[in-house]
């Protein structure tokens, strides 16, 4: 049998265990994979986000740029209208501090609005005509670019500068002194609100430190409250250089996001394989037990066709002796008839046990309850077997309890029960033969033990004798012949009584087996 067992697991881990594991430890090693593109996913749609706000603040100093341009077209015409447009500008964009205007990086003429600043805008020419010179390099090639400067004398302030379309060539170049609070907070902030919307937290701090943390009293704007939660993005504001934007998640960062998705698919992907696992080791065990069964099943076949020839040989032969009158002793005579006898007994136990087997596997045992006393039961079958077991060596003894009450059995059932135990007790008590009976009660319970001093059973083959066909496989029990089916028997009927059958036994000291029935089992025939 082993070498089918072994075929049938090298067929499941073929078929199912190795691909399995082949498919677990391919998902396993590309998940870091796989959370590294969602990373990169996430990380792609936060820098669409940064890119959308820097977006935003340049179009809005471009567009007050087109404004400047239209008034200088019409100062054109009427040299007042400047001052009065330029200056109504200022008033709606209270963001911006003041605005210089030159017609060359030496700054031969200036203008400036609102006038009177401390800001030396001779000086920031020169320093900076470099970088001015390259905007008018930008714009021969149709690029009017704004270019941001932090040489401020206030922190909270950055000069934009970009080129205007002066028709008088007078006020070529603007230079802008904006508010950098005023214009995160009352410009960007409606965008920033927009799309960060309930998924993200949009910050607006000065650039610079490397902390990842943020704290609230370094944060300008912000479009919801944290407290010391880190910056999963940061991006530098292209207008306003002194400043960065930073995005937060909403709840988890981008990191335990990840984290936690890959945690869960690995331990998903685990709890798949050890299912499948189990699954295998089930079906594995399963037809195992099948086979271990259909062996048994073979076994019992075996068994019970040489138990049931042997009698049916002997009764045969001593009954062919009889009837040819070969036998002349009286004596001689009562000896065969008393062995036909015996045999004809042990054939009809054996087919009782076959039969009663059958119905119970059908589901067809009836069980016919009736108030018994049960020492008188087991006197009855002590007288039976007294005669037959002290002729053949044993000490046979009975000892009832005269306080165990009547109880509902049903008296055939519990009579095979107690008969398949004496069976065992003859079979398998080779050097000491000795059985004794015991009725007795133990609180709402009335027990019958039968003990021998045989060739006992291990506990390893105790947890299995009350299998069906099972029959110990070592030393004396296997050579005994038996048909494995008495324990099953006794088993079913102590179900069928609500009790149970308990066994003592240790090898080479005997066995003890004890019927329990509650006292107040008041069944009904089924």
């Amino acid at each position: 049998m082993n070498n089918p067992i072994k075929k049938i697991a090298l067929i499941l881990i073929l078929i199912i265990l190795l691909p399995t594991l082949f498919f677990s430890l391919y998902e396993i090693s590309t998940l870091n994979e796989s959370e590294e593109v969602i990373e990169k996913t996430y990380n792609n749609q936060l820098d669409a986000i940064l890119f959308s706000v820097n977006q935003f603040s340049e179009d809005v100093v471009t567009n007050w740029r087109s404004k400047l341009n239209l008034i200088l077209v019409e100062e054109a015409t009427d040299s007042n209208h400047f001052v009065r447009r330029a200056d109504s500008l200022l008033k709606i964009n209270n963001y911006i501090v003041s605005i210089f205007f030159a017609d060359a990086i030496n700054g031969r003429n200036i203008f400036e609005l609102p006038g009177e600043s401390s800001f030396k805008i001779k000086n920031f020419l020169n320093v900076n005509s470099e970088k001015i010179k390259r905007l008018y390099t930008y714009k021969r090639g149709s690029y009017n670019k704004i270019e941001p400067f932090r040489e401020t004398t206030e922190d909270s302030t950055v000069i934009l500068v970009f080129l205007l379309d002066d028709p008088l060539e007078l006020k070529n170049i603007c230079i802008t002194v904006v508010n950098t609070s005023k214009f995160i907070n009352n410009i960007l902030g409606a965008k920033l609100k927009e799309i960060a919307r309930d998924e993200f937290i949009i910050t607006c701090q000065a650039a610079g430190d490397d902390d990842l943390k943020m704290s609230s009293k370094d944060v300008i704007f912000s479009t919801g409250e944290f407290q010391n939660k880190e910056v999963q993005q940061r991006k530098n504001l292209w207008l306003l250089p002194n400043y960065e934007i930073g995005i937060l998640l909403e709840g988890e960062t981008i990191e335990t996001l990840v984290r936690d998705r890959f945690t869960t698919n690995r331990i998903f992907i685990l709890l798949l394989t050890l299912i499948l696992i189990t699954g295998v080791f089930i079906v594995f065990r399963n037809i195992r037990k099948e086979m271990e069964l259909a062996r048994i099943k073979s076994d019992f076949v075996s068994n019970v066709s040489h138990e049931l020839r042997t009698p049916l040989a002997l009764i045969s032969m001593f009954a062919e002796t009889l009837e040819m009158d070969r036998v002349k002793s009286e004596e001689k005579k009562k000896e065969y008839y008393s062995i036909i006898s015996k045999e004809a007994g042990r054939l009809s136990r054996i087919v009782n046990k076959i039969l009663s087997f059958s119905k119970i596997e059908a589901g067809k045992r009836v069980y016919r309850f009736s108030k018994v006393n049960i020492n008188n039961l087991v006197e009855d079958i002590f007288k039976s077997y007294q005669f037959h077991l002290q002729n053949n060596g044993f000490k046979f003894s009975l000892e009832c309890d005269p306080s165990v009450p009547e109880i509902n059995t049903d008296n055939e059932a519990v009579s095979e029960a107690v008969i398949n135990l004496l069976d065992n007790a003859v079979k398998y008590s080779i050097d000491k033969k000795e059985i004794n009976i015991t009725t007795g009660r133990e609180g709402n319970f009335v027990f019958v033990e039968i003990s021998d001093k045989g060739i006992g059973i291990s506990l390893e083959s105790q947890k299995k004798i009350f299998d069906k066909f099972y029959r110990v496989s070592d030393g004396l029990i296997h050579t005994t012949k038996g048909t494995g089916l008495g324990l099953t028997l006794v088993k079913h009927i102590m179900d069928a009584h609500k009790g149970e059958v308990k066994v003592k036994s240790k090898p080479n000291e005997g066995s003890s087996f004890k019927l329990i029935f509650p006292t107040n089992n008041f069944l009904k025939g089924k």
